[in-house]
């Protein structure tokens, strides 16, 4: 048995395991356990946040704040979220994602707890920065995990499944907290969700394995599945000696900024729907909150195709092609491209239903993004996926926060469609550099101008 506690080194070294040359058994499914395991994670962390927006009024009369307050509150954390991406993503790769995901999900439920309890401007602000600042690393320890459970044909699919629960989360959380509002009081709507992070977490660390080999769930069918072989019939193996982090060489790397600010330009774009979204369709477009249950909806559930739909095209041009280069730049580009086609007339329309199916068109070719775009620090950052996904999600991240901030203070003006106008830029530019700059198949954390 391998140690837990040392890192996983590499996803391509290969060291033969004295076995048989013939595997005949029937490969068991133990990854899609673990994928499922981790999907339910982004769920609940995306509940964390869309819980603030659907609660934003009634805090906002609470503690008699404006738009401009609400959304620095919705800012500050974004910013948390940034600031803690590299240093979680590290930890990720040094220590494993077992350790590290349960400890982020048992801190994310007492921040969440924190905000309940909030007495004022000051205590939301703490609270929120310190929920930010918490959930950091979750998504990168967690593509760190599934750059080691799964093989690089599946990836994108992978990260589509993901991000398709977190939209999930976005869809459901007015359903869950609307109720416990009106029962409870805002405040129980934290309480509440907080509690639920603590039982991921246990079941989590009893249940998952820093690698599939120390899994019981797994037999050798599926581990050659997912290692591939030797030519000498063996299974391919990951090497658990600890490297040290070459910072130099990831922070250099061009092909890292570039990841990083194409995945600047999609989180800009999405992160209206995380935040604003609600505010948006019932001060401008007058929806009641039984309307914005039913119609406010739509986008998301596009949303919620569009990461599936776009993680499995990503992963079959790769497959088709043998290139990860076409395979994440035939579905990135083309989303970003449609995306800001449509959600410029989705502003400027003045009948509601057809803004919201020109919105979910946007949405659903926009979520095309994410598959390519979470499986490219897991193709080009090797044992160190986490510490570049992390740099990535934290640019990502402050871009995001400008979107919360940008919003709330032209809406506070009556500007409901310059913020449009501003995304659909964002999102050609995100188009181009997707075209131009990023490559798949260039290693960040190796010598310059390597590949994988």
């Amino acid at each position: 048995m391998v140690d837990t506690k040392r890192a996983v080194a590499s996803d391509s070294d290969a060291i033969p395991l004295p076995s048989p040359p013939l595997l005949t058994e029937t490969p068991t499914k133990g990854r899609w356990v673990i994928l499922f395991l981790l999907a339910m994670m982004y769920l609940i962390c995306y509940m964390d946040r869309s819980n603030f927006s659907v609660a934003a009024p009634e805090i906002s009369k609470s503690f008699g704040l404006d738009k401009t307050a609400m959304g620095f509150l919705l800012g500050i954390f974004t910013w948390g979220y940034a600031l803690g991406q590299v240093p979680a993503g590290w930890m990720g790769d040094r220590f494993g994602p077992r350790k590290v995901l349960t400890i982020i999900m048992v801190w994310r439920a007492i921040a969440i707890t924190l905000t309940g309890a909030a007495v004022g401007m000051a205590s939301l602000v703490t609270a929120r920065a310190f929920l930010g600042l918490g959930e950091a690393g979750a998504f990168p320890v967690a593509s760190r995990g599934m750059q080691v459970w799964f093989k690089k044909s599946e990836r994108g699919r992978c990260q589509g499944t993901t991000h398709l629960f977190s939209r999930l989360a976005v869809v459901i959380t007015p359903f869950v907290a609307g109720p416990i509002m009106v029962s409870l009081g805002w405040r129980w709507v934290f309480y509440i969700f907080g509690s639920v992070g603590v039982v991921w977490a246990l079941i989590f660390v009893l249940y998952y394995r820093n690698r599939p080999e120390e899994h019981h769930s797994v037999n050798r069918a599926e581990l050659a599945e997912i290692r591939g072989l030797n030519p000498d019939g063996t299974i391919k193996t990951l090497s658990t000696a600890r490297q040290k982090t070459p910072w130099g060489t990831i922070l250099g790397s061009p092909n890292m900024w570039f990841i990083a600010l194409g995945y600047c330009c999609f989180f800009f774009g999405t992160n209206f729907y995380l935040t604003w979204y609600p505010t948006y369709l019932r001060e401008y477009r007058h929806m009641s909150l039984m309307q914005l249950g039913i119609f406010g909806s739509v986008p998301l559930i596009a949303g919620m195709c569009g990461d599936l739909v776009g993680g499995a095209m990503s992963d079959f041009f790769v497959r088709k092609t043998g290139s990860a280069k076409l395979g994440r730049r035939l579905v990135a580009a083309p989303g970003f491209i449609l995306a800001g086609l449509f959600i410029v007339p989705a502003a400027m329309t003045t009948t509601p239903w057809i803004s919201i199916a020109l919105l979910s068109l946007s949405f659903f070719c926009l979520e095309w993004v994410i598959g390519p775009a979470w499986a490219v620090p897991m193709d080009v950052g090797g044992a160190f996926s986490g510490t570049v996904t992390g740099v990535m999600n934290m640019m990502g991240a402050f871009a995001a926060s400008l979107t919360a901030v940008i919003y709330g203070a032209l809406f506070n003006r009556n500007y409901w469609v310059a913020p449009f106008v501003v995304s659909a830029g964002v999102m050609f530019l995100g188009a181009l550099i997707w075209i131009f700059l990023i490559d798949p198949e260039k290693s960040v954390v190796d010598r310059p101008g390597a590949t994988v």
